[in-house]
């Protein structure tokens, strides 16, 4: 982890759009955007399917550099990571290798993938090929590979989206675990309420055609009270009531 990450992740977007094409008039995706976000903290992005909440993520990653604004992630040295939907596990290539490839060669952390597999509930699993996992194992298998990196900054795009649901309750869990174990600051996109409460500190809903921030919620859960459905539901009800 670098030595910038007590300096909080400011993004700015005062403006992204895309061009007009095909008779099309120009979208403006997103307008107006100010979020400060301090070290290790879990903030949630949730919205309406279209709001932008993919395309903010992508500018935080820098893979979408046109817009007006500017992302300070705190220092030219800051290690991102990115888990989207889909795992993305090269077919050709075991899990281990897999994993191995976010990390650069020589790096002392690849004497540490085992253990990593291991922390995720796949001991053992190293040498098979993606084909042989089922979707949960293969996104198991994602998060070791986007926590192998010890990133500062941790993107994840709906990694859990799909799965039925006693499934992906065990991803979020683990998640839990693996952040709780090593913070790291995550911005986490979802549409499933349950899911934002249940994993941030903090949720940022966005709406409207030209999306902007329109709601912000600390969650006031401990850690022991994410695995409580209960408390995870009152909570929930305190968040979204009315909306």
């Amino acid at each position: 982890m670098s030595d910038v990450t007590s300096r909080p992740l400011k993004i700015r977007v005062a403006r992204k759009s895309y061009p007009a094409v095909a008779g099309r008039d120009e979208q403006v995706v997103l307008k107006d955007i100010s979020i400060d976000i301090e070290p290790r903290s879990f903030v949630v992005l949730t919205g309406p399917s279209g709001s932008g909440k993919s395309t903010l993520l992508n500018i935080v990653a820098g893979l979408d550099q046109d817009y007006e604004g500017e992302v300070d992630l705190g220092g030219p040295d800051v290690n991102i990571g990115y888990i989207f939907q889909s795992p993305r596990l090269l077919p050709w290539r075991t899990v281990g290798e897999n994993i191995a490839l976010a990390l650069p060669d020589g790096d002392s952390r690849h004497d540490r993938i085992e253990e990593m597999l291991r922390h995720v509930g796949l001991d053992g699993f190293s040498s098979q090929y993606p084909e042989r996992l089922s979707l949960g194992m293969q996104r198991r298998a994602a998060l070791a590979r986007g926590f192998i990196t010890e990133p500062d900054v941790l993107l994840m795009d709906e990694p859990f989206v799909s799965l039925d649901d006693p499934t992906a309750q065990g991803l979020r869990e683990l998640l839990i675990g693996l952040w709780n174990r090593r913070p790291t600051t995550v911005i986490f996109i979802t549409h499933d309420r349950t899911e934002a409460v249940m994993l941030g500190t903090r949720i940022l809903r966005l709406s409207g055609a030209n999306a902007t921030i329109v709601q912000e919620e600390t969650v006031r859960l401990s850690p022991s009270e994410r695995t409580d459905r209960d408390k995870v539901r009152a909570e929930q009800n305190r968040i979204f009531e009315g909306t």
